[in-house]
């Protein structure tokens, strides 16, 4: 019976980080010397957020890995890598971007060229969309800082509320983004 292959994700740029070109789809990467992770050896994720989080370009991919020397929560290093499939993940993460940015939206008095942009994608609203939001932020970090003083003593109370709503908004965020790709991939993950 034939072993079911490792898979994982890895974001590519324009080459490599090494600054070799990026091998075709089904040609096997193989890396010769010492594997450290972060470090040396050929790098990707179990998880596409995961790899969302290393990328050095809008190229998502679909890879194959074998000779896994060390691994970590979010990444792992091993010595064999091949790309299985590959995507131009621009409108993908412009579209998860938008859709978090709605989340939240509700926190604050968003322009409604800021609503327009993330409702409809529309290309022609988003340096508008862009400025409005700056201008909108400068001026809460004006308020903010002003603020500051008077919350710090309210500070470490909500520390610990605040790391649990980060965890559980991450983790809904992880899930969502992880969806969309398998969507896109779906035609090699079966």
């Amino acid at each position: 019976m034939k072993k079911k292959p490792e898979l994982a994700w890895h974001f590519v740029g324009e080459t490599l980080r090494d600054g070799t070109p990026i091998p075709a789809d089904g040609v096997w990467l193989e890396h010769k010397g010492p594997v450290k992770i972060c470090a040396s050896g050929l790098h990707a994720s179990r998880n596409p957020f995961d790899a969302l989080q290393y990328a050095p370009g809008t190229t998502l991919c679909l890879v194959e890995i074998e000779g896994i020397e060390a691994e970590q929560d979010d990444k792992l290093v091993c010595r064999r890598r091949r790309i299985i499939a590959r995507t131009d993940a621009t409108e993908l993460l412009r579209h998860f971007a938008r859709m978090e940015a709605l989340l939240v939206v509700d926190l604050w008095d968003a322009p409604q060229v800021v609503l327009d942009y993330l409702m409809t994608g529309d290309a022609s609203l988003r340096a508008a969309a862009r400025a409005a939001a700056r201008a909108a932020a400068w001026a809460a970090a004006r308020a903010a800082a002003r603020a500051a003083a008077r919350a710090a003593a309210r500070a470490a109370a909500w520390d610990a509320a605040w790391d649990a709503a980060w965890a559980a908004a991450r983790d809904a965020s992880r899930n969502e983004f992880t969806q969309i790709v398998y969507e896109c991939f779906a035609d090699f993950l079966t």
